[in-house]
């Protein structure tokens, strides 16, 4: 059986996508208790964030993961639904605001793994919650794993020094064990390295036409003319 204080992976530069949309929402009424249940990065919050961190609920429902972020114990960036939910295959819920550090792992861990071990991973990373039971019986479903490895390369393509993806049991052993064995950690690795390239629009690659036929250029531009001062 796969051991959850295992589960890490590095994501290579060679690899990281060039774009990635996701399908999210933000969960009703949240984004004032998120704001209350978070703090500043303390850092670049694109170029700070290093790590991705999978966490299962240990519940059954979406409003019960989201109801400790109102009541001020933790926080998460996003919380992929469970398959008894409405939102399930539609789209996962945005709990906190990417730019700020949320509370999901405790500030007094580390691992030489991570960040060069320094405490605090709170502040250069992004917390994934998977609405899970934690039970034997309670498997995780084909669009949880797909949906939350999209959320990562999602990560991936916008945060350029994002190295490495890690389970909340690796980072604090003592006390959890999510996502848990149930999780298919070798199949979630495989759809975040080895997921193919999503197009390029026809109406976005146009825009690459457009702009190598066009002059250089500004914008706001005042009365004076191409000499005068933008803002």
């Amino acid at each position: 059986m796969a051991d959850p204080k295992s589960y890490c992976f590095d994501l290579p530069t060679s690899k990281r996508p060039s774009a990635v949309k996701i399908d999210e929402e933000w969960f009703p009424d949240i984004k004032p208790a998120a704001l209350r249940t978070s703090k500043s990065r303390g850092r670049d919050p694109i170029k700070g964030v290093k790590t991705v961190v999978i966490h299962a609920t240990a519940g059954s429902s979406s409003a019960g993961a989201a109801s400790v972020i109102f009541n001020g114990k933790a926080s998460f960036h996003w919380l992929v639904p469970d398959e008894n939910e409405p939102q399930h295959g539609h789209f996962v819920w945005a709990i906190c605001y990417e730019s700020r550090a949320a509370y999901h792992v405790r500030k007094s861990v580390s691992h030489p793994k991570i960040n060069d071990g320094q405490k605090d991973i709170n502040r250069i990373s992004l917390g994934i919650e998977i609405v899970n039971a934690q039970l034997s019986s309670d498997t995780f479903s084909d669009w949880q794993v797909e949906a939350t490895a999209e959320i990562v390369r999602y990560a991936w393509a916008k945060y350029p020094n994002l190295e490495n993806v890690v389970s909340h049991a690796m980072l604090d052993p003592s006390r959890r064990t999510d996502p848990g064995s149930n999780f298919p950690w070798e199949r979630f690795k495989r759809l975040v390295l080895e997921a193919r390239e999503e197009p390029v629009s026809t109406l976005v690659a146009m825009a690459r036409v457009m702009l190598a036929g066009e002059p250089v250029g500004s914008c706001c531009m005042d009365r004076r003319g191409s000499g005068a001062e933008t803002v």
